[in-house]
């Protein structure tokens, strides 16, 4: 087994798996080992890539697979259990205007707003006692996707991808979806004091050709020829200072990537070749085709796809909730219930982990007149494939969903649980910076067996 540690680099990989680092030739370039970056993990996974449907803006949990019928039984009061600080002023608690239906073999309880995921839930194992460490959205958000409130850490697809290596290195191994200009979110796929090459690659993906989803994806003077020798030149150059230099070693595989991405991210971008019966199944939203764009990313390799949900924070609904919510649900149903029944007819499913959830959770009490406010006591989340149990909950929170009171499960054990499922153990994976060894779960962190197929 190689060794994954604070020294383990990708060039080590490659040199432990018979790789070599010379010029590079031009077959070399345009048609590298598929399993030249590959690592050895440190036992046997269960999945071998993962999507991330990331909710951001925070879902209530009680609107979609935690009902609570004693939040409408008891609507404007507001009980002596949910005396709890919340962000902002909240009121009594505030009615769910939808019912729920008990659904697939398992009879998992899901959201009427949601009516063809049902059709999938026995293949989902859903985590109710879901908590973090702070109510605002900052802080939540670096939490959930990079381990920490801070800003200044590798985000959890760095960190997955530091461990596995590249199945596919014509393409990025970290891709993440946002349409439009992201707004805040770059630090959430940072690769921070992790060497460069692991950071994510953002893709603006609201509009579908894919020249335009990646600028400058062709050389607009320089034929291939011309830029195999100047990326030969390059490395000859620069290959002995490279041998010590992470940054320059990023840069250098940065460029490397970009020349093979010419060719391979036409095809991998362009949703066009769907035949239209798997475009009506999973619709032609944004979201929709992120799902899309999802699925054949990760049938090429990419290790780790982030969809974000809209631009900005659309779940945040401290004002007119019903509404956004049922709009929102709308647009959610038929491409994430396209995206796993795809992944499970080509048997991908197996080995594919998915994860559904936000940086929080929302109160069953009222802001203002029809608001929830933030709830990082205890919310909702969902996985999928890659070794989870399906057609389960897991974790329980209180008669009013507020606070998470039974398998609570902090963000640190979910991270431990998603690297398990991928053969990498949280306590190992770790990255010497600053004089100390950081991992993606700080100095805590369980793996939830309880959940694990």
């Amino acid at each position: 087994m190689l060794p994954i540690n604070a020294n383990f680099s990708r060039r080590h990989a490659i040199q432990a798996l018979g790789g070599g680092f010379g010029a590079l030739s031009a077959a070399a370039l345009m048609q590298p080992e598929v399993e030249a970056g590959m690592r050895a993990t440190h036992f046997a996974p269960r999945a071998k890539r993962v999507i991330h449907l990331f909710m951001n803006g925070g879902p209530f949990q009680g609107d979609l697979f935690d009902p609570k019928p004693a939040i409408n039984k008891y609507a404007g009061q507001r009980p002596a259990e949910v005396q709890l600080r919340t962000e902002n002023a909240t009121g009594g608690l505030m009615a769910v205007p939808w019912g729920y239906q008990q659904r697939g073999e398992s009879g998992l309880p899901v959201c009427d707003l949601l009516p063809k995921f049902g059709s999938v839930i026995d293949d989902v194992c859903v985590l109710r006692g879901m908590y973090t460490d702070n109510p605002n959205h900052g802080p939540a958000l670096f939490m959930m996707n990079n381990g920490t409130i801070a800003p200044t850490r590798p985000s959890m697809g760095a960190w997955m991808q530091y461990g596995l290596g590249s199945e596919n290195e014509n393409l990025p191994g970290y891709v993440v979806l946002c349409p439009g200009r992201p707004v805040r979110f770059a630090e959430l796929w940072t690769s921070a004091f992790l060497p460069g090459e692991f950071q994510g690659t953002y893709i603006n993906h609201a509009d579908l050709n894919p020249q335009k989803m990646i600028p400058f994806l062709r050389h607009a003077q320089r034929d291939a020829q011309t830029q195999q020798r100047q990326l030969q030149l390059l490395r000859e150059l620069d290959g002995p200072r490279a041998e010590r230099d992470a940054a320059l070693e990023a840069r250098l595989k940065a460029m490397e990537t970009a020349f093979r991405m010419q060719f391979a991210a036409t095809d991998a971008f362009d949703v066009a070749t769907e035949p239209q019966s798997v475009r009506e199944d999973y619709g032609t939203s944004h979201f929709s085709n992120a799902c899309l764009v999802a699925r054949r990313l990760a049938e090429r390799g990419v290790r780790f796809t982030q969809i974000y949900y809209g631009n900005g924070q659309p779940w945040d609904t401290h004002s007119n909730h019903d509404e956004q919510i049922r709009k929102i649900c709308d647009d959610i149903d038929r491409p994430m219930t396209a995206l796993l029944s795809d992944l499970k007819r080509s048997g991908m499913l197996e080995d594919t982990l998915v994860v559904w959830g936000g940086e929080f959770g929302r109160t069953p009490t009222t802001e203002g007149s029809n608001g929830r406010d933030h709830n990082h006591y205890g919310f909702t989340m969902w996985l999928a494939g890659g070794g989870v149990k399906g057609g389960m909950a897991y974790g329980a929170t209180d008669e009013f969903g507020f606070r998470a009171v039974h398998d609570r499960m902090h963000v640190h054990d979910l991270h431990a649980t998603l690297l398990h499922l991928l053969g990498l153990d949280h306590e190992r994976l770790t990255y010497r910076y600053a004089g100390r060894d950081f991992r993606l779960t700080d100095v805590s962190g369980r793996v939830v067996r309880e959940i694990l197929a």
